[in-house]
């Protein structure tokens, strides 16, 4: 089971659509593509914005930021999701 789940993440990236505007992210594909994207950057050298031990592995560690609102997902298209 995932900690947190997809409907949280979800909840917690469009806290801050205004009410009749679209969600920001409305499938579990688009959250997927961005904590993969943000695991990338981190296996590439990019900081955590989170604290960390040396047993998280970089899914974990970009869950946590989105979860934790670090982390902001950008609409470009309806499709796509981008950090």
């Amino acid at each position: 089971m995932l900690h947190p789940s997809y409907g949280d993440l979800m909840d917690v990236v469009n806290a801050d659509v205004r009410e009749g505007d679209a969600p920001i992210v409305n499938s579990r594909y688009s959250i997927v593509l961005a904590t993969a994207k943000r695991a990338r950057q981190i296996v590439d050298g990019s900081d955590p914005m989170v604290e960390t031990s040396e047993y998280d592995k970089p899914l974990s560690t970009a869950v946590e930021e989105l979860y934790k609102g670090k982390l902001k997902i950008e609409s470009r298209d309806q499709d796509e999701a981008f950090i």
